[in-house]
């Protein structure tokens, strides 16, 4: 399939008890590889995975000849209800709710019985947690790649304690104090607010706390401690330093018990040309070439 065929592009509300999903369908001109469900991570949307000039890993994967979804958890992007204060949605309700739900509409969509799933960031962890609680939807899963995906924080940085000590921890619970959400936007910390509940909960995993549910306390490393994961490719950029730290990015994997996985740093040890970020790694020109390809050898494995 010629790189520059232009996919064709739809929109899906998924309706919930409050608000809707979103997801953003990339199909391609031709039979389908496969389907695709990208996730993004905290203080952003969907849009990490697709710029509006059409750029983008969605619209690459799908040039490839894969079906992309792209979803927009509530509160991101158009997906209701926009963050504020009184909106008691959390983390939590992404794991139990939107997580399944949208990969039971990208199913249902698409006619397969199996997804690829593709993170950024905390959306890995979401991710991780959501089949953790629910081992059913693993049927249901084939590979997964998760980009710069860490959960707590051990990495002892200059960057770490600006962004995730200073930034994550001190101020932004602040912030979220006086306006009752985070304002993530307004602050210029990102592309997206954040619902109170979502920090409260990400902020508090970011510390060396267990992996356990901060509302019912479920346990997420003991659900996955006997293995049963679908097989993940841990992509960590070798210029990042706080927000996804390949020390991090290891210790996650480890968390999430035996699985099969490979691990992949983002860098000029690597043969690379540059030593990748923790966004740039997916919104590079140079990824198209460099990192992109690296994800349909993943998904094309036996």
């Amino acid at each position: 399939m010629s790189d520059l065929a232009a996919p064709l592009v739809e929109r899906h509300s998924v309706p919930l008890a409050v608000g809707a999903v979103h997801l953003t369908r990339f199909r391609p001109d031709g039979p389908s590889r496969g389907s695709v469900l990208c996730w993004h991570g905290a203080i952003e949307s969907g849009r990490i995975f697709h710029s509006r000039s059409g750029k983008g890993l969605a619209p690459w994967l799908t040039r490839q000849g894969y079906e992309v979804f792209v979803a927009d958890q509530r509160g991101r992007g158009e997906a209701p209800p926009r963050p504020a204060r009184g909106i008691r949605l959390d983390q939590t309700d992404v794991i139990v709710d939107e997580i399944p739900a949208a990969i039971e509409a990208c199913l249902a969509l698409s006619g397969a019985s199996r997804l690829h799933l593709v993170a950024h960031s905390w959306g890995g962890v979401l991710f991780a947690s959501s089949l953790a609680r629910f081992p059913t939807l693993r049927d249901h899963i084939g590979r997964q790649a998760y980009f710069g995906t860490k959960r707590s924080v051990k990495s002892w940085t200059l960057q770490r304690l600006l962004y995730v000590d200073l930034i994550w921890k001190g101020v932004a619970p602040l912030a979220r104090g006086v306006c009752g959400y985070l304002p993530a936007r307004a602050l210029r910390w990102g592309s997206d607010d954040e619902y109170a509940g979502s920090h409260r909960q990400g902020a508090d995993w970011v510390r060396p706390h267990p992996w356990v549910d901060r509302r019912d306390g479920f346990d997420y490393a003991a659900a996955l401690a006997d293995g049963g994961l679908p097989p993940v490719l841990h992509i960590a950029g070798a210029a990042d330093r706080a927000l996804g730290h390949p020390d991090d990015v290891a210790r996650f994997a480890s968390e999430c018990g035996p699985h099969p996985q490979r691990h992949v740093t983002l860098g000029r040890d690597q043969g690379l040309k540059r030593d990748y970020g923790h966004l740039d790694m997916l919104t590079h020109p140079a990824a198209m070439q460099e990192v992109f390809p690296s994800l349909v050898e993943w998904f094309e494995e036996a």
